[in-house]
């Protein structure tokens, strides 16, 4: 059978899948914008115009082909729109054999600084993780109601090519804030790739975290890319000092240590950058 993946909301981190996944694989590439639709087409994958709420016979022509499914749109106040629009069509998938929703670390909510996996139970203390942990939710109750095995793939905080602290320091853009035992996890791109597309690949279903094997402080993560690039490292600033916006300052109010033990034991996939630094070098070394 022909392997074709519809990557709904086909955006940085989906395109990363669709490379990993490879040239046996068609990518089926939902959009929103028509001016997007060139720009698919060309990096070889089939434009599918549609949004939620949208052309229901766009999406469900697609759905009729696919073999797989990912979706990396986010959650809005009444719930997850894509399984809104999707839930009457996914019996119909006849070829369907696999779903991905693409989720965030959010979940977990505040842990002090502790460590989180996927066996440690949800608590999110955001509307934004709330949102994300209802939609685990509808999604993994559509698998279940079509047979079909549903990966959640909770991603910590996503850093690659043309994404990272070079280009934020680039820009001009780059801060270093100091909120003392303040940590982050993170993934390069490439990894969280590699690692969805190995979960479509075995249909693998259940929690996956996404993240690599060093948390760290956020300033440390600046210090390290302008050392590497020899750019100005922007000052020091105490966190009740600094301008952020409300949503930066959320992202502050949680503090925990993610780890995956299902990627490695169960997807069989070795980090290609198991930490920041080497993130950051590969990017440079790139010219990115």
């Amino acid at each position: 059978m022909e392997q074709v993946l519809l990557s709904i909301g086909h955006g940085y981190a989906a395109e990363y899948i669709a490379r990993a996944l490879g040239p046996g694989w068609r990518i089926l590439a939902s959009t929103r914008s028509g001016d997007r639709s060139a720009a698919l087409a060309q990096a070889g994958h089939v434009p599918v115009l549609w949004s939620p709420g949208g052309d229901k016979e766009a999406i469900r022509a697609a759905l009729a082909e696919a073999t797989h499914l990912v979706t990396s749109v986010p959650p809005d106040e009444a719930g997850d729109p894509v399984a809104r629009a999707l839930a009457p069509l996914i019996a119909e998938a006849r070829r369907l054999r696999w779903i991905g929703y693409l989720s965030a670390t959010s979940v977990y909510g505040d842990a002090q600084g502790g460590w989180v996996d996927e066996a440690t139970p949800p608590a999110p203390g955001s509307a934004r993780g709330q949102g994300r942990l209802d939609a685990e939710r509808t999604w993994r109750a559509l698998g279940a109601g079509a047979s079909i095995p549903v990966a959640v793939l909770r991603i910590a905080g996503i850093y690659g090519p043309g994404r990272s602290a070079l280009d934020q320091l680039r820009r001009g853009t780059a801060h270093r804030i100091d909120k003392p035992g303040q940590v982050f996890s993170r993934i390069h791109v490439e990894d969280l790739g590699r690692i969805a597309a190995a979960a479509a690949v075995q249909r693998a279903g259940g929690v996956f975290n996404l993240c690599d094997g060093e948390p760290a402080p956020p300033q440390d993560v600046v210090a390290h890319a302008a050392e590497l690039s020899g750019l100005p490292c922007p000052p020091l600033v105490p966190f009740d000092q600094a301008e952020l916006s409300p949503m930066a300052r959320s992202f502050y109010s949680e503090n925990k240590r993610t780890r995956s033990v299902r990627v490695a034991s169960e997807l069989g996939i070795e980090l290609l950058y198991p930490d920041y630094r080497a993130g950051l070098r590969a990017i440079l070394a790139r010219g990115g």
